[in-house]
């Protein structure tokens, strides 16, 4: 079955502002890092647009697909049955530029932290409810073998079952008792 994509993700506008004003307060916090900072703006501004136009987060019928990177570009594939989290975090400097950061965790996966995180998702309450409501379509079953037979009913007749069968165990107990 080929994967139809559901939703892509859009990155906000002034996310490259706020990773380049998060370095430039890194910068600023050393002395040796203020001369840098005539570097960081040209190279960050260069790097940041590079680097969001590169950013891509796909969701479709059974996984979450993240890509990213300048140099190094890295390609996650989440199936989405084996997403244990997603969180939204954010941060008094992203809540004035009004972003988010969403992070996903997974079972299995090795190490402390999320395995994916991603900053400036527009709208990222609403794609975090679309993969979990994708999540949770995928764990429905599909089509019941009996409809007429719920859960319900298939568990209620294993308890009459084995109620019937302690009852005749117990009259076999009790007939070798009065031998």
């Amino acid at each position: 079955m080929e994967d139809k994509i559901i939703h892509r993700a859009e990155f906000a506008a002034n996310l490259g502002l706020y990773w380049l004003l998060s370095g430039a307060a890194y910068f600023s916090l050393s002395i040796a890092g203020i001369p840098l900072l005539l570097l960081w703006f040209p190279i960050g501004l260069w790097g940041t647009r590079r680097y969001i136009r590169n950013m891509s987060a796909e969701l479709t019928n059974n996984k979450l697909i993240v890509r990213r990177g300048i140099l190094t570009r890295t390609e996650n594939t989440v199936p989405l049955d084996k997403i244990t989290d997603m969180a939204l975090i954010q941060g008094p400097i992203m809540r004035l530029f009004g972003l988010h950061k969403l992070t996903v965790e997974t079972a299995g996966q090795s190490g402390a932290g999320a395995l994916i995180s991603l900053v400036g998702i527009v709208d990222a309450p609403q794609f975090r409810t679309r993969v979990l409501e994708q999540k949770e379509l995928l764990a429905m079953p599909l089509h019941s073998t009996s409809p007429s037979v719920q859960p319900d009913d298939a568990l209620l007749q294993n308890v009459v079952e084995i109620a019937a069968s302690l009852k005749r165990i117990e009259a076999l107990l009790s007939q070798q008792l009065n031998r």
